[in-house]
């Protein structure tokens, strides 16, 4: 399994390529912005672009869906909640607000404790709802892709339509601190001191989400 963390310049986005080494296919998580690098660097690696996974559906973590999906054919997977405005036309302005283009409506829709097979890598989707409705964390042993739900030393925002400040603590603490200390933490977005942490560290340094 080869774990690629890739930064977007706008808004400071990660994106993430997940490759299986045996099937030579790939994931990539929340690919917003920059899409002609995101592609050289999946070709680069000689790997086939068969999944776009959206941790939640906010225009800077979606808007390369629609040209990446045009270009390889890869299916679309995003909860089921966040995936009811993706598609429609508000979400396709914002989208061209921020710099990128309107995403397609979702191939699958996710649920809580659903896997997705990437070749022979297995993802479990940990619904974890604060920041959207529908945000998710994305699990493989011993890392876990955190979306806007836990930043490096910080946490995504509750301000906007559908956030919640009480329920984004509960999923930080019931769902992404119940696994293992040693879980690295590959978080949405370069925010913190640095670009990734474990679940150990942010549980002893966090200063958002200590009890």
């Amino acid at each position: 399994m080869q774990i690629k963390q890739i930064y977007l310049s706008n808004m400071s986005t990660f994106c993430y390529l997940i490759g299986d080494d045996t099937t030579k296919t790939c994931a990539l998580i929340d690919p917003a912005f920059q899409t002609n690098m995101l592609q050289k660097e999946i070709e680069k690696k000689g790997f086939t672009l068969t999944h776009v996974i959206n941790t939640h559906n906010h225009p800077d973590h979606t808007s390369g869906n629609a040209s990446l999906i045009a270009s390889t054919g890869a299916k679309l997977y995003i909860h089921s909640i966040d995936g009811k405005k993706l598609g429609k036309f508000l979400h396709g302005a914002f989208s061209r607000i921020f710099g990128g283009k309107g995403s397609p409506e979702a191939d699958v829709l996710l649920e809580d404790g659903d896997d997705i097979n990437i070749g022979e890598i297995t993802i479990k989707v940990i619904h974890t709802p604060g920041h959207t409705p529908g945000s998710i964390c994305l699990y493989i042993k011993g890392n876990v892709f955190t979306g806007d739900t836990l930043f490096v030393e910080s946490m995504g925002r509750t301000d906007l339509p559908g956030g919640s400040h009480k329920t984004l603590i509960e999923s930080i603490h019931e769902k992404i601190y119940s696994l293992p200390d040693e879980t690295i933490i590959w978080p949405g977005h370069d925010y913190g001191p640095s670009p990734k942490s474990t679940v150990g560290q942010e549980k002893k340094n966090n200063p958002f989400t200590m009890a």
